[in-house]
C-alpha cells in the first residue's frame, strides 16, 4: 500500500518546529532510506505513519486510511515500528512474550502467532533465546528482539529506526540479510540510519532532512555521491564512495564489487 505525506507540519510543546511542511510519496513494496543529522525531523516523521504521532498540518495516508481518523491499534495493523532504543519497547518477562505481543494483539490465533514467533526468531538468530528475560540480553540482543517482534507482525509496512545501532559485523550483516529477505517479499521498509555503508548496501532509494524538511530525494547512487549536499545534513558519503571520488573513480559505487570494477577499468 502507498504511503502518503502531503505538506505535513508539526510543532513539539515549546514552539519546536520539527516537520516543516514535509511531502513524501511511498511505493508500495518501496525500500528507502531516512538520513541526516539528529535533529532533523527524521524519527518524527517516521512515528506519523503509525499515528504516534498526528499531523499538526496537512495529512499522512497510509494505503487509504488517514492517520487521524485512525488509533494506533488499528494502524500497528499495516505498520511496524522498532524503535532506536530497544529499552523504550520491551516490557515483557521472555523473549518469546515480547515477540508474541505484536500477532497475538493482531487477532491472529494461538498456533499462528507460535509460528510467527518462531520464525521471526530464528531470522535475527535468537532460536535458543525464546525463554530469556529480555534485559537478560545484551543490548545489541535486546535491539534483535525488537526486530523480531515487529517481524511477526507480518505488516505490509515496516519502519526501523537506527537498525544497525551497536551491532557488531555480524549483526549488521543479519540485519542486512533480513532486509534483503523483506524486500525480495515486497514489504515496504523505511529504514532511519546514519549508518551510510548500511544504507548504500540495502536502500534503491535516499531521502535527506535536515532542519524539519525533505533536502533531497533520489536514487541512491546520484544522492550519496553529493558531498556538498550531505554536508547540509551532517553526514558523509559512504566510504567506498569517498575513496573512489578521492582516486578519481567515475560513478557511484555503493558495493565493493562495484568499487573493485570501477578500479580496474581504470587501470586499463
Amino acid at each position: 500500500m502507498e504511503i502518503l505525506v502531503d505538506d505535513v507540519t508539526f510543532t513539539y510543546p515549546g514552539n519546536v518546529l520539527a516537520l516543516d511542511g514535509v511531502t513524501l510519496t511511498v511505493a508500495s513494496g518501496e525500500a528507502m532510506a531516512l538520513i541526516g543529522e539528529n535533529g532533523a525531523g527524521k524519527s518524527t516523521l517516521a512515528r506519523h505513519l503509525n499515528g504516534l504521532l498526528k499531523p499538526g498540518e496537512g495529512r499522512v495516508l497510509v494505503g487509504e486510511w488517514d492517520t487521524r481518523e485512525h488509533t494506533v491499534a488499528q494502524l500497528a495493523q499495516r505498520v511496524a515500528f522498532a524503535f532506536q532504543n530497544p529499552d523504550d519497547q520491551l516490557f515483557a518477562r521472555t523473549v518469546r512474550d515480547e515477540v508474541a505481543f505484536g500477532p497475538r494483539n493482531l487477532g491472529r490465533s494461538a498456533a499462528e502467532t507460535a509460528t510467527a514467533v518462531e520464525m521471526a526468531l530464528e531470522q535475527v538468530g535468537l532460536g535458543g533465546r525464546a525463554d530469556a528475560h529480555p534485559y537478560d540480553l545484551p543490548v545489541a540482543d535486546r535491539k534483535l528482539v525488537t526486530l523480531a517482534a515487529v517481524l511477526a507482525m507480518e505488516t505490509p509496512l515496516l519502519v526501523l529506526d537506527e537498525p544497525t545501532a551497536g551491532q557488531d559485523a555480524e549483526g549488521i550483516r543479519r540485519v542486512g540479510d533480513i532486509v534483503e529477505q523483506l524486500k525480495d517479499a515486497g514489504r515496504t521498509i523505511i529504514a532511519i540510519t546514519h549508518d551510510m555503508e548500511f544504507c548504500a548496501a540495502h536502500f534503491g532509494r535516499v531521502v535527506v532532512m535536515a532542519g524539519g524538511q525533505i533536502i533531497a530525494d533520489g536514487a541512491a547512487g546520484e544522492i550519496l555521491r553529493q558531498s556538498e549536499l550531505l554536508a547540509r545534513a551532517d553526514v558523509q558519503p559512504p566510504q567506498l564512495v569517498r575513496l573512489a571520488q578521492a582516486l578519481g573513480l567515475p560513478g557511484t559505487p555503493l558495493t565493493r564489487a562495484a568499487f573493485l570494477d570501477l578500479y580496474e577499468e581504470k587501470q586499463q
